[in-house]
């Protein structure tokens, strides 16, 4: 995904009309879904996010690969909001991709080859992928990921084993299965979070 990469090294900030386009779609969501951050006040986030350029930039790239990013909590130890993924589906440009790097390449030989991986693609755009614990909670605000899985951050002694970890919605219950990294499917890309 280096276009990703390129977007952020070639550009300081987002163009004018793309910084107001993108913090007016935030605030219309953020305004629309007050069930997921009751009692935070919209002003004091634009503030945040008026001073931090490479954090809008993570958030437009969340935005553009379909993640419909919103604020879902904050942090009163380090002062800052999260931003989570929080499209109804896991985010429609960053399916079909392997686990990681180490999964990418062991499909190279192969025929059927996977779009990229989440870790990678998680770095490029500057979010981290969910924990098990961040998305049980995710899914406290909502319904999610009922007719797709998303990628889960992955501890490394279930990696160094070969497995990777992803969940989902269904029959109102989250599941967490397993899978070997190198595995990609259309129906399963990763959420992010992001922290301003």
């Amino acid at each position: 995904m280096g276009n990703i990469k390129e977007l952020f090294t070639e550009h300081t900030a987002l163009p004018d009309a793309g910084h107001d386009e993108l913090l007016r779609k935030l605030k219309i969501r953020f305004e629309k879904n007050i069930n997921r951050h009751k009692g935070l006040a919209w002003a004091e986030i634009q503030t945040k996010l008026d001073e931090n350029d490479e954090k809008l930039r993570s958030l437009s790239e969340m935005e553009r690969t379909g993640g419909e990013p919103d604020v879902t909590g904050f942090d009163k130890k380090t002062g800052e909001y999260i931003f989570n993924d929080c499209s109804p589906e896991t985010p429609s440009n960053r399916r079909n991709i392997c686990y990681d790097r180490e999964g990418q390449e062991a499909r190279e030989k192969q025929s059927i080859y996977p779009k990229g991986n989440a870790v990678d693609m998680a770095a490029d755009i500057g979010i981290e992928l969910l924990t098990e614990e961040q998305y049980r909670e995710l899914q406290k605000l909502g319904e999610f990921d009922m007719k797709t899985s998303s990628w889960i951050k992955t501890p490394p002694d279930i990696r160094k084993a070969g497995g990777a970890l992803f969940a989902d919605r269904r029959y109102g219950h989250v599941f967490l299965y397993h899978n070997g990294a190198p595995s990609f499917y259309a129906a399963r890309g990763f959420r992010g979070s992001l922290r301003i």
